[in-house]
């Protein structure tokens, strides 16, 4: 089944359909600039300029830098606040023409890793952090997603974790990599304390490069890079919105779905 998946970014969006069967990209995704301001009309219209550009979809599956509850934007990270209390589901719905599934972009990041990726297979507690301009996070027990988890704003030595453990504050502080890891290793310890997870699965940027950096970290968890690096946000929002069944807002991935169907966020067998 194919399904289109949509990411929204603070500086671009971009789509592909999906397989969701095989967590791959069925072609070669399509990006546009995120409008400046990001207020909902633009960001509206610059998803439906991604949409555009694929047929044979029934469904999508749209990712947001924003808490989304029941379809709903309860906060804009990178966005205009604007879509603070917008209705996204229904917007996408009605602009596209076609039932939409909105969630968190960090969760869409962990659905396909734990479906595809570096998660998957894992049993109990499985944390997705991603390190960019700030910390997103993304909770699976089983592999059913606990979504909206916003653990990147944990106090970390009287503040906020990310902006000291972030890859932006890497970037602005100009540290090197034996500098930062300690601070990843100070947040991550504390997670550890507060949750006890099975593993850490990191995304983002930083990622790409986990051989400058992981390896300085000392954790009891284990702890491994994410895998679907850029294309994970779109393929875990196709994943979503396949098992939403068209349902507009629904966030919800079960871990019980038969392997074979492939779809399942870490479909386990017993």
């Amino acid at each position: 089944m194919a399904i289109l998946g949509i990411d929204i970014g603070g500086s671009g969006v971009k789509g592909a359909p999906v397989d969701t069967g095989q967590g791959e990209l069925l072609a070669e995704r399509y990006r546009v600039p995120t409008p400046q301001p990001a207020d909902v009309t633009s960001v509206v219209e610059a998803v439906a300029e991604v949409a555009g550009r694929f047929d044979g979809y029934d469904r999508v599956g749209v990712t947001f830098p924003g808490v989304v509850v029941d379809g709903v934007i309860r906060t804009a990270a990178n966005v205009d606040k604007s879509w603070i209390g917008a209705p996204a589901a229904r917007l996408f719905t009605e602009r596209l023409g076609r039932p939409v599934s909105v969630l968190n972009d960090a969760d869409a990041a962990g659905v396909a890793e734990v479906a595809f990726g570096a998660g998957r297979d894992e049993r109990g507690l499985v944390m997705m952090l991603t390190f960019g301009t700030g910390i997103g996070s993304a909770l699976f027990l089983d592999g059913t997603l606990i979504p909206n988890t916003e653990l990147g704003h944990l106090e970390l030595d009287g503040g906020d974790a990310e902006l000291r453990a972030s890859d932006r504050a890497r970037e602005q502080e100009d540290l090197s990599w034996e500098q930062w890891a300690p601070r990843v290793q100070n947040y991550l310890r504390h997670v550890e304390m507060l949750l006890s997870p099975r593993l850490f699965v990191i995304g983002g940027g930083v990622s790409k490069k986990a051989d400058k950096w992981l390896p300085l970290v000392e954790i009891r968890t284990p702890i491994v890079p994410a895998t679907l690096l850029n294309n994970a946000g779109i393929i875990g929002a196709a994943v979503t919105a396949g098992q939403a069944a068209g349902h507009p807002g629904a966030v919800r991935v079960e871990a019980d779905r038969p392997a074979a169907e492939g779809v399942a966020a870490g479909a386990h067998e017993g």
